[in-house]
Formats: structure tokens, sequence, C-alpha cells
């Protein structure tokens, strides 16, 4: 029997919310020929407490998962997080001495800490070792700290750590094609990279929708939506002070409905209330609840900072599966890119309010337009974030080098 190790220090464990990757991967591998073992940290990174898993909801998975003690943090950017993934990664290779050695090591990046602990591991036993980079690091963080030379090194001892994971593994799967070039300019031994997108279930999303259809929307309103993170990398702003500019020409039927949670929702919340803005802040829902108000909504926003390291993100395949035409601010080329290919929406300026505004307009003004635009969405979905097709490649490839 074929024994499968998936190291991912972010995922979900049963019991809590979200659309993850890995235990999609974990639960899609053949348990027939298969050992499956998901492991991940004691430490929820989304709500900042230890988890608690019952055996009841651990009979709810096909495979088994560990929970690995990491001591935890209350900010996502802090000395005490750093340390924090030092210690899973302590706790990781503590777990390694002891496991029998399996056939495939499959391992997120980041972190950075447990992935290399897992790279030094795979080549100290050879041990096929495939990774699947979710974000850069250090690069993601410059964005909040960075200040020349001195960010520079700071950082250096985590770039040079990224490089060493990067350059370890024998295959190389990324959410992104960006992440993938990265990794590629310092591994020597793969020619080619996987750019396979977070994407989603698109049956499993259609299903999740006529169950939980919204029936309280308002007939004329025009509502606009932003999925996610409530944080720095957020340009939150620029969107309420666009539907102010539409506001102040007369347009009252818009409202904005924001669905997610972060350190800086309570600032967002009291902008939008002094700029006077139809505005719903749900926090973070339920996928399934989340998903009927998003099939609600007519038009999406991505108002991404400009110097954000992150590229094809979670958040725009949801778009594209709800069929939105996407108005987007983000700077990343390789998503701008999809936006103009696919005629998906419109690129719009990085932090410019008023050039939203006019792109909003357009697409109020021209029903035909936004319709064909979220067809057209829906279309990139269906080719490029339908995890049922894309990510088969994945399963197969680690069930091939388990194999071997």
């Amino acid at each position: 029997m074929k024994d499968i190790l998936i190291i991912a220090h972010f995922t979900q464990v049963p019991g809590e919310l979200g659309n993850g990757r890995f235990h999609y991967i974990a639960e899609k591998i053949d348990k027939i020929n298969s050992r499956v073992e998901v492991v991940t940290t004691s430490f929820s990174h989304r709500t900042k407490s230890q988890r608690k898993v019952t055996d009841e909801q651990l009979k709810s998975i096909n495979y088994q998962l560990t929970m690995l003690k990491e001591p935890g943090y209350r900010k996502n950017v802090s000395v005490k997080r750093f340390f924090s993934h030092y210690m899973f990664g302590r706790s990781l290779k503590q777990f390694l001495k002891t496991r029998k050695k399996p056939d495939v090591i499959y391992c997120s990046v980041p972190s950075l800490d447990a992935a290399k602990i897992a790279a030094d591991y795979a080549k100290e036993k050879n041990i096929h070792f495939i990774i699947d980079i979710q974000d850069l690091w250090p690069e993601a963080f410059r964005m909040i700290f960075n200040i020349p030379l001195i960010s520079d090194a700071s950082f250096y001892p985590m770039k040079n750590k990224a490089n060493y994971i990067y350059s370890i593994a024998d295959n190389i799967i990324s959410v992104s094609q960006t992440y993938a070039d990265r990794a590629l300019m310092v591994n020597k031994k793969c020619n080619t990279a996987q750019s396979i997108f977070l994407g989603t279930d698109l049956a499993y999303f259609d299903t999740l929708f006529v169950q939980n259809k919204l029936i309280r929307k308002q007939i004329g309103e025009l509502w606009i939506v932003y999925i996610g993170t409530l944080g720095y990398s957020y340009d939150i702003y620029s969107v309420i002070d666009a539907l102010r500019i539409l506001k102040d020409k007369g347009f009252n039927n818009i409202k904005f409905l924001v669905m997610g949670d972060g350190p800086l929702r309570d600032k967002f919340e009291k902008y939008a209330q002094e700029k006077k803005i139809n505005t719903e802040f749900t926090g973070r829902l339920d996928y399934n609840k989340m998903i009927g108000y998003l099939k609600s909504c007519d038009i999406a926003v991505n108002p991404i900072k400009a110097g954000s390291a992150g590229s094809i993100i979670n958040k725009v395949g949801d778009y594209a599966a709800a069929g939105l035409p996407v108005l987007n601010m983000q700077d990343s080329p390789e998503y701008r890119e999809l936006v103009d290919s696919y005629q998906i929406g419109l690129n719009c300026e990085n932090g410019n309010a008023q050039d939203l505004a006019k792109k909003i307009l357009k697409l109020i003004n021209k029903n035909e337009l936004r319709f064909v635009m979220g067809e057209n969405n829906r279309k990139l979905a269906e080719e490029k974030f339908d995890r049922n097709k894309t990510y088969q490649e994945i399963i197969e490839m680690i069930d091939i080098n388990a194999s071997n």
C-alpha cells in the first residue's frame, strides 16, 4: 500500500469553515491502494485559537489527520508569529523521526520553517518531494514592512530558506504561474512547474447555491461584492470612495456587500458610515451561505493594493464560479491578462477611485456587457477553476510518484 504524507501548515480541519485545497486532495486520492495522512498545526490561523476536533468530526473524513503542537500568536505580522512557526517546525521534525518513511511527501509552502524541515527530511531519506506554493514569502510581507536596506537585511534569511525549499523539490505545483516561475528560478531539477489555481468544485458550488438562494434583495438594487480578508493588502477605502462619487451623481440604488473579516474591519465599516454608503459587512460566513449571497450579486471587485505578492487568489475563483463580472484593481500581470483575454471584466487603475467609479458606471449602464462578462467568467471557471478537472493532475502526480 502506498504511503502518502501531506504536510499543510494552513488548511482546514473538520468543523472549520472553508474550502480547503489539501482536504479536497486528501479526500480524492484513492484510499483503496493508499494510506493518506495530513499533518497540520494545532493552532488555527483564522481564529487565532487552539483547535478542538471531536472524534465524531474525525470520523467524517477519509484520511488520517495529525495536528502537531504550535503555541500560536495574535497578530499576523509579529515576532511571535515567526516564533510560533519555528516551534511548529520543531514539532514536525520530532514527528518525522518517529513516523514510518512515506513514499511521497506533498508539502504546502508556506510556512517556510515546516517546509524546510520537510525538504531536509525528504533529501536525507531520498523521498520524492512535491511542493505546492500558496504564497510567496518573504515577498508577501514587504507591503507591510518595506524599508530600504533594513527590509532586505531582515528578510534575507527567509529568502534563502525559500530558495532552498524550491530547489529541493522534485515537482512544483503552485496556485499561479507567477509563483511557479519564482520557484523555477532556483530549481535545477524541474524544466516546468504546474500552475493549478485554487479553484472550487463547481458541481458542489452550484448545488450549494440552489440550497442557499437569497430572496431579500430589493427590486432595482444593484449589489457590488467583495469577499476575503479585511487587512492591509486590500483597498476597501477606494471602493467606498468610488461609490461616494457615484452617489453624488445620483446613483442611490447601489449596495456594497463585504463578506469577510480581518484587522481593519472596524476601520472600513467606520469609513463607509462616514461616507454614508449603503454597505453591509457580514463578517466571515459559512461557505454555503456565502455562495447564496455571492450569486445574488451583480458585480465583484478585486481591490488589491499595489505591490502585493498575490497573483491568482482564492476570491477570483469564487467570482468566476458565481459568473460575476469583475472590476479588478490588482496589478498582478497574470490576473490582469486573464481579465483581458477572457473578457471577464474591466481592469482599473490601482488605487484610483475615480477610474473605478467610471468602470462601475460603464457596467451599470450596459446591462448586456455586464451579462456577457459574467458568462465569460463562468466559462473561465469551467476551464481553469473547476477542481474536478484541474486537481486531477495533482492527484495523478502524487499517485504516480508514490508508486515509483
